[in-house]
């Protein structure tokens, strides 16, 4: 496509997330030259790597959905789909284990990747459940095979909405009468006993972080369902070989991606995006342009016309994250010890800051990560940049409180792992300061949130009411999760591609 003089790419991309990095690569495939511009000097944002005395860590996710080779898993098997269409391979290895969870009353239960093994677990510590226990997740099953059905694309296309409908109708009638059902409401339907309801509300709290109630049926269908399907599988390599490849199927198809390239502001031109100004003043113009930022940062931040501003009430805000990245004696970890691990000691606190532990161990499936006889470790919790903004980055206060916190996470972290305070050889630690400012998110958060009720197509599409400015990520449907942004990456590349006049071929 032929542009103007002025003009850089046909498409520019603020910061290179796996949302707007999939926009980009599918979009410079298709035949629109794209411009991608991050404010690091790697790409992924929460979804990349960093190494550190030998140790490879992953800054934030380590489940990955979207990797398996199942041809008929429409929606659902996004990854495999996409570097098959960009000509590149991802290697990855399986976890038998989503996440081993750690509950109060002794409650444990491996998430396993065999189906009827995880069910049988379940109605083992609950057999006057056994029924109930399968018939919710027989619905959350029902929602994996409509959607496996269902090509994705962008739900503000009415030529994609029309193709599905005509070819699918009644799973498209079934799919829109489940996006009004929450996960913990249809759980009640099948299930009374208290403790059980409150595993379910952490199988929400896992991804979502939110109770079942207020989980969209749609979402538990993508997350719990397909695990059984399409599993968890990692990365060789660690999360940042998914931006890593990403970003060499931009560039094999002619496409820029410029680190160290700050987007100070969004420019305007008679009400409609019309090119980025960077932090050193340059200025670079597209037809089109499309944010990974959240909707307050692209709104409240990026774009300078107040009208469009956005109010933190819109939505629930997520909370932050305190994280350690530990480098350990492998000796400390067990034989026949899972790789992902959530541990609550108390229901009352769940879902308040630091309530819950999550913690992962992935050089358990990728020996690469660590230095011989040695294990990384990635452990955290919810945290809030208001508990942090009385401290001066770099002070001696900060860091104090931030191995004040990291010693009591690593002494509860030793109910499910002991031994492990004495065998940390390596430590670094990141507060919601150091994702505010590293990630450019509005008070390092995890994104926005729908409110109790709130219907999950109520979240927003890739459409914004900036003319020529499109979104992509977590502040956009379906939500977080690494997954979840993919699917706003290749609905936002649909929607561009078909207002540009190329429209996409759907990925198989």
């Amino acid at each position: 496509m032929e542009k103007s003089k002025r003009e850089s790419a046909d498409v520019i991309v603020i910061g290179s997330g796996i949302g707007g990095l999939t926009a980009a690569a599918l979009l410079q495939e298709r035949g629109f030259s794209t411009l991608v511009f991050e404010k690091n000097r790697f790409p992924g944002g929460s979804c990349s790597s960093f190494r550190r005395g030998g140790y490879t860590f992953d800054a934030g996710a380590s489940v990955f959905y979207g990797f398996s080779e199942e041809s008929k898993s429409g929606t659902l098997n996004l990854h495999t789909k996409i570097f098959r269409k960009l000509g590149i391979v991802v290697n990855t290895i399986p976890d038998p284990v989503q996440i081993h969870f750690h509950l109060p009353n002794g409650l444990s239960v491996p998430a396993w990747y065999d189906r009827e093994v995880f069910l049988d677990t379940l109605a083992t510590r609950f057999p006057h459940e056994a029924g109930g226990i399968r018939k919710f997740y027989d619905e959350l099953e029902d929602v994996y095979r409509i959607l496996s059905a269902l090509p994705a694309g962008s739900l503000e296309d009415i030529t994609h909405l029309g193709s599905v409908g005509l070819n699918n109708p009644l799973k498209t009638v079934s799919l829109a009468m489940k996006t009004f059902r929450s996960m913990g409401r249809t759980a009640r339907k099948f299930i009374s006993d208290r403790e059980l309801l409150r595993f379910i509300d952490m199988e929400a709290y896992s991804w979502a972080l939110q109770d079942a109630v207020s989980t969209p049926l749609v979402n538990a269908g993508i997350c719990l369902a397909d695990r059984h399907h399409g599993g968890i599988n990692y990365p060789v390599g660690g999360s940042g070989a998914i931006p890593a490849a990403l970003c060499t199927g931009i560039e094999k198809f002619g496409g820029t991606v410029r680190f160290q390239s700050e987007v100070s502001s969004i420019l305007l031109e008679d009400g409609a995006a019309c090119g980025v100004r960077l932090a050193d003043g340059s200025e670079h113009f597209a037809k089109v342009i499309v944010s990974n930022a959240t909707i307050w940062d692209t709104f409240n931040r990026l774009v300078p016309d107040r009208r469009f501003r956005v109010a933190e009430t819109r939505f629930l805000r997520a909370p932050s994250w305190f994280q350690l990245y530990l480098g350990v004696d492998s000796s400390v970890i067990p034989d026949n010890f899972y790789v992902h691990h959530i541990l609550v000691e108390q229901w009352e606190n769940f879902n308040q800051s630091g309530g819950t532990i999550y913690f992962s161990a992935p050089s358990l499936l990728d020996p690469s990560l660590a230095p011989p006889g040695k294990h990384t470790i990635h452990a955290f919790v919810t945290s809030e940049a208001e508990e942090w903004e009385g401290f001066t980055r770099g002070s001696d206060e900060y860091r104090e409180a931030k191995e004040s916190l990291a010693s009591s996470v690593i002494s509860r972290t030793e109910r499910i792992l002991p031994g492990l305070s004495q065998a940390v050889e390596l430590k670094v630690l990141a507060s919601p300061l150091t994702h505010e400012r590293y990630l450019n998110r509005h008070k390092g958060s995890y994104g926005p949130l729908l409110k109790p009720g709130q219907n999950i197509l109520q979240k927003p599409q890739n459409t914004t009411p900036v003319k020529n400015l499109f979104a992509a990520g977590d502040s956009t449907f379906p939500g977080q999760g690494v997954i979840a942004v993919t699917y706003s990456g290749v609905s936002c590349a649909s929607r561009i591609a078909r207002i540009l006049g190329k429209p996409l071929d759907y990925l198989s």
